[in-house]
């Protein structure tokens, strides 16, 4: 009776850690991704897991393989330009693709709960939200919090060469890495367990590709 509960017991606890014990690496997350959004920028997607077979399959459970905190742009949509399906992605959105307690406390829960190994951070071309930070002004209602979010971005790369709007972009992007990889104490302690990695990347509205910075970097 004893060995038939530690036999139970060894199974039970084999079962609730399979999917840390075998979840793909954080490289192998950015190699699908990056294969993904091949296919769809030379128009070979392959539409994977969009089907009902996979709807059923994730309907009690779901086993995401990235984050993507990205711009509420309607022009960017995740699952589309990285040719992915029903729960291979756990998304977060926001204009400009800035994150507050909310938005970080959604990725603790991917990265903790439902053992996501990578978190990209996604700017894009002529982001509307970066472009109002930009242009400076009085921003009406809420708008005034997002583009106050976005302006430490702009005033550190005034000081850059180049297009002061591209550079405001890749540099928003660097300050949400920065802020998801100094969040205390899950996310900080995440990356330095080396359980996640967290990257930026931009997405070229013009010819769809995705250009990914600094993927060894954290």
């Amino acid at each position: 009776m004893k060995l038939s509960r530690i036999v139970f017991a060894v199974l039970v606890f084999f079962i609730s850690t399979s999917s840390c014990l075998f979840a793909q690496s954080p490289d192998e997350s950015i190699e699908k991704l990056k294969g993904g959004n091949e296919r769809y920028i030379t128009d070979k997607p392959t539409h994977q897991n969009q089907k009902s077979t996979r709807r059923t399959e994730v309907a009690k459970g779901q086993k995401p393989f990235a984050v993507i905190v990205t711009c509420s742009d309607s022009r960017v949509p995740p699952e589309i330009l990285f040719d992915q399906g029903i729960g291979d992605l756990f998304v977060i959105r926001t204009a400009g693709n800035i994150l507050d307690d909310i938005g970080l406390g959604s990725i603790e829960y991917a990265v903790e709960h439902l053992n996501v190994p990578l978190v990209v951070v996604l700017g894009h071309e002529r982001c509307g939200a970066v472009s109002a930070a930009v242009e400076g002004g009085e921003a009406p209602g809420h708008i005034k919090t997002l583009v106050s979010n976005i302006m430490r971005a702009v005033e550190k790369a005034r000081s850059k060469k180049g297009d002061l709007l591209e550079n405001s972009i890749k540099q928003n992007v660097d300050n949400v890495v920065e802020q998801i990889s100094k969040s205390k104490p899950i996310l900080e302690e995440f990356i330095h367990e080396k359980k996640i990695k967290v990257i930026g990347a931009r997405y070229d509205l013009d010819d769809g590709a995705v250009s990914f910075f600094n993927t060894d970097s954290h």
